[in-house]
């Protein structure tokens, strides 16, 4: 799916955002609907640590939001949606731009529904990679969401 003219301002919008813009990654695209994201993070001095490689707080901080605004996007104004914990494995150092895409399908937000209507929380776990341009895995990032539906 194409970006929107309104998720094309917000992806810009995002990347200017100074929590964001911190972390050295940028975002290289927002479908329409909320449900891919694409996320760009380049070696570059900002996000270099002392050993010349991908800083780990860059690798984990270009990760970190995407899930948690895509569920609440996906499921509306009638659910809460919380960062509950989150870990990151580091395969190998980042030593060439990397790049993570964020999916989130119709079948999961109608399982997450679903799951509501039995039990008045539920919690998800998204795994994401951040891997360059040959496809090489350098870090795995694994989300766990909390969500509710509003009372």
């Amino acid at each position: 799916m194409a970006e929107s003219r309104a998720t094309r301002w917000r992806r810009r919008a995002l990347n200017f955002f100074p929590a964001w813009r911190g972390t050295g990654g940028r975002v290289t695209y927002i479908a329409a609907d909320w449900r891919e994201i694409r996320v760009r993070l380049p070696l570059n001095w900002r996000t270099r640590n002392y050993v010349g490689t991908i800083f780990g707080g860059s690798l984990y901080g270009a990760a970190d939001p995407w899930y948690m605004i895509m569920l609440i996007k996906g499921l509306g104004p009638g659910y809460t949606v919380w960062d509950k914990a989150a870990t990151i494995r580091f395969k190998r150092p980042g030593r060439a731009t990397l790049h993570a895409r964020f999916l989130l399908t119709d079948a999961e937000l109608a399982a997450i529904r679903e799951a509501l209507e039995t039990s008045d929380r539920v919690e998800r776990v998204y795994v994401v990679e951040l891997a360059d341009a040959a496809g090489v895995v350098h870090a795995v990032v694994e989300k766990t969401l909390h969500i509710r539906r509003n009372a």
